[in-house]
């Protein structure tokens, strides 16, 4: 690898950034390309692919091959609420490859006897993210339905560019929630993000049928980023 490609990897591996290692395997050159960066036309349509899968392999541009090397962080999923849908979320979450946290300022529900082996941290979401921020591949679950425990984090993950934002709770809920969100500055564009009700529409009525109506969302939101009107990708 040329070192120069290394170095810029490297780079953007320690600040969590996606990046594309392409080899043209005609000549064995190397670049490194971070997501967001301009690449036009076929090679362009192929590497977007790629950052959406997060899947490397070769792809055949104008009859010379390219192979794509996929460096993507590890998708985080930050759940605001120790409540009953966040204990079945937790496990299906780890199957799915998510690293789990969970924020929680009462102590009566944020235990390690009700969550075993899960990053769990009993304190107000502010001072939780000052330690470990938000970034662009984490997606963060709004659950305690308190205004005082949702928003603050919820206005963190728009400022942090989460990849996906969801709040539980009713159309009625979620509208006076919008109203507390622009009194706190969050752009009025910004709030047609949030998935609210949260999760995929499935019908969902158990805490358990819950959590996978919101880590299939989740996983929907990770897969079709930077595609216009959600569809997924080929």
């Amino acid at each position: 690898m040329d070192p120069h490609s290394l170095k810029k990897l490297n780079a953007l591996r320690r600040e969590r950034n996606a990046a594309i290692l392409l080899t043209d395997l005609g000549d064995g050159r190397d670049r490194v390309i971070g997501e967001g960066d301009a690449v036009a036309g076929t090679l362009g349509e192929a590497v977007a692919r790629a950052f959406r899968s997060g899947k490397s392999g070769v792809a055949e541009v104008d009859g010379r091959q390219f192979f794509l090397n996929v460096h993507l962080p590890a998708p985080r999923l930050v759940v605001i609420g120790a409540v009953h849908i966040s204990q079945a979320l937790a496990p299906m979450a780890k199957i799915a490859g998510f690293d789990l946290t969970i924020i929680d300022p009462r102590t009566a529900f944020a235990s390690p006897e009700r969550f075993p082996d899960v990053a769990l941290h009993a304190e107000w979401p502010d001072e939780a993210l000052a330690r470990q921020p938000l970034d662009a591949y984490t997606a963060l679950a709004a659950l305690t339905h308190d205004p005082k425990i949702d928003d603050p984090a919820l206005k963190a993950a728009f400022e942090a560019e989460c990849f996906y934002i969801g709040a539980l709770g009713s159309r009625k809920t979620h509208a006076k929630r919008v109203e507390r969100l622009i009194d706190l500055g969050v752009a009025g564009e910004m709030l047609e993000r949030i998935d609210a009700p949260i999760g995929l529409d499935i019908g969902a009525a158990t805490p358990a049928e819950i959590a996978v109506a919101v880590l299939g969302s989740v996983i929907r939101a990770l897969r079709t980023r930077g595609l216009d009107g959600g569809g997924l990708p080929s």
